[in-house]
């Protein structure tokens, strides 16, 4: 949500900037701006794509070694050029350019006001640059200073990054809740909300903390709190690769985000299992395991996605370990009060590491005792610092909005986790584990074969292009497989669809269904296959279009269905990961043949780091 990006050094900056601006864009935004400095303070920004901004500015001075670009998910004001980022204080000395919401902002204004200050947009933004100045016109303090006293004031989150045109030689970025890290060269320096617009100019980065400032020269880096304590900065080795940023080939990132599970699922795994012994090893919860053997209950927090992974581990964790798991979205979460005792576990999940309600939902719980284990695809990110321990998901970049290889490297994360319990605990024999394992150890190269219906999907699209609704049912850790394949539907395609318990198709939505209804059923053979057929009958009786997943060789529920897709078989507790793949490459080719923008949906961001 948002994107960021600064520079200063010999280079020119607006290249530099505008780059990382469009390496930005799977973040989600509806606006763009940059700012540079040589021979004055230059701003130019617009509504729309950051491919509209470059349009508006040809001809135009774009000179100058310092450099600052956004791209706004609008919050407070509408999107539109006035106000978009950056903004500026009232003398247009100072401009800056934020991540997150100030909440006191309404606050801070009337006092603005009253002391004379005019605002030209209607964003919670300008008010903290304009805060900065005032402290400075109050004060006669440097500008240092100056950010650091304003920044003690404002209540919320926020990565931000100011420049002043009185001194083209500094760069002063800050952030609270919301991500930031900074690119190290060799006189130069990089600012970014990720690494992607700074992995192709250097590898050594610093991940600014919370509350801390940084003050940002060509050939000088100091950081400090809020509370003016100088911090030492930990200077880090990136693993991304800039060829992980590009489509390699693909018409668009989703879709090589879905053919890359193979290897991601794959790299998931690596150095965790060993399936001729029966073994996981979670090196990053392994200092826990005493504690999972006496553990009360489990509760996993997380949204989105992240929220329905979060539910099939309640199915394999429950089945394996046999430890009771409650699943909680963390927005509703961290805004009750739940009991939550010292001999809780609060497993976090998230993509991103940074999901606001997420990490609020953590501080919640490390209140009440609880220990906390993160589920997370970022190095470095807050939600892994925030955690007592955790296990990261080594997915790589995922650049579409709707996560595809997140959701099965969550899956997978989650089922070796299960399994390491059920290890610990002594709930599962030698002998059902090897199996298990070595089952696992399989699926990389069974989703392999799963994406061998690509064609026979596209194809089959072309007959559910114009529906205006979906309905998603399965049985068992099938609902949650449901659940994300209506997600994923509704979000590229715009097409509103709904995931249910199949048997809870009775209790309200078979009033939906006639001729013109497609029905998606998770019907592949498990313990549930029975209730799932006569679920098809009653769906088929009143007319509706019935497209199933069904395990490879199945003849009978293909002799009931319209549409069938065949998925490899496997052990029960597997099926998430097998019948995820052709629900992602439905959605995908639906949303195409609708000419829809399928990585960067419309209103959605890949990371939602405000509430």
């Amino acid at each position: 949500m948002c994107g960021i990006v600064g520079y200063i050094g010999f280079r020119e900056a607006w290249p530099i900037v505008i780059k990382g601006l469009h390496r930005l864009e799977y973040r989600g935004y509806d606006s763009a701006g940059v700012a540079v400095i040589d021979n004055g303070l230059k701003i130019y920004k617009k509504a729309g794509k950051v491919s509209d901004l470059e349009e508006s500015v040809e001809g135009k001075d774009l000179s100058g070694k310092i450099g600052m670009g956004h791209t706004r998910w609008a919050t407070h004001g509408e999107p539109s050029d006035r106000n978009s980022h950056p903004h500026t204080s009232g003398d247009e000395r100072l401009a800056i350019i934020h991540n997150g919401i100030i909440e006191n902002y309404s606050t801070l204004k009337e006092t603005l006001v009253s002391r004379g200050h005019t605002f030209r947009s209607d964003t919670d933004t300008e008010v903290l640059i304009h805060l900065i100045e005032d402290i400075q016109n109050q004060t006669g303090l440097d500008l240092r200073e100056a950010v650091r006293i304003a920044l003690n004031e404002v209540i919320g989150a926020y990565a931000i990054v100011i420049m002043d045109k009185n001194d083209p030689d500094e760069l002063i970025a800050a952030r609270k809740g919301s991500p930031m890290v900074l690119g190290v060269g060799k006189n130069e320096y990089f600012i970014a909300s990720d690494a992607s617009p700074i992995i192709e100019y250097t590898k050594e980065v610093i991940y600014l903390k919370d509350n801390e400032i940084a003050y940002i020269r060509r050939d000088d880096l100091l950081i400090k709190t809020i509370d003016n304590k100088v911090r030492i900065p930990y200077v880090q080795e990136l693993e991304l690769k800039l060829e992980m940023l590009e489509k390699g080939g693909f018409d668009h990132f989703m879709l090589k985000e879905i053919y890359e599970q193979p290897r991601s699922i794959k790299d998931c795994m690596r150095g965790r299992i060993y399936p001729t012994k029966g073994l996981v090893q979670l090196g990053g919860i392994k200092e826990y395991a005493d504690k999972l053997k006496n553990v009360d209950r489990i509760i996993i927090v997380a949204c989105g996605t992240s929220w329905h992974a979060g539910l099939v581990g309640e199915y394999l964790i429950e089945e394996c370990a046999r430890i009771p798991v409650e699943v909680e979205y963390a927005s509703e979460f961290r805004y009750r009060n739940p009991i939550i005792s010292e001999k809780d576990i609060v497993i976090a999940v998230s993509q991103s590491g940074e999901t606001a309600d997420t990490m609020a939902a953590i501080e919640l719980a490390k209140e009440k005792g609880a220990t906390i284990f993160g589920i997370c695809n970022v190095v470095g990110a807050s939600i892994p610092r925030l955690s007592h321990a955790g296990v990261y998901t080594h997915a790589g970049p995922e650049i579409g909005v709707a996560s595809t290889k997140a959701f099965t490297a969550q899956v997978t994360v989650l089922t070796l986790m299960a399994l390491y319990m059920a290890q610990q605990r002594g709930t599962i024999s030698n002998s059902k584990l090897v199996h298990l394992l070595t089952e696992l150890d399989n699926i990389p190269s069974l989703v392999e074969q799963c994406l061998k219906s690509n064609d026979t999907i596209r194809v089959m699209s072309e007959q559910f292009k114009d529906a205006r609704n979906f309905l998603f049912l399965g049985r068992g850790s099938g609902f949650p497989v449901a659940l994300e394949g209506a997600l994923k539907l509704k979000e590229i395609s715009y097409i509103h669809a709904e995931g249910y318990p199949a048997a809870e198709m009775k209790h309200g939505p078979i009033a939906l269904i006639d001729e013109e209804m497609p029905v998606v059923f998770i019907a592949t053979k498990n313990s549930s296959y029975e209730k799932v057929i006569s679920n098809i009958q009653e769906v088929k009786a009143r007319k509706g279009k019935v497209i199933a997943i069904v395990t490879e060789g199945d003849t009978t529920v293909k002799n009931m269905a319209d549409y069938t897709i065949e998925i490899p078989d496997a052990d029960e507790i597997f099926l998430p990961l097998l019948a995820t793949i052709p629900l992602q490459l439905l959605s995908y080719h639906i949303a195409v043949l609708r000419g829809c923008n399928v990585d960067q949906p419309r209103n959605l961001a890949k990371s939602v780091t405000v509430e």
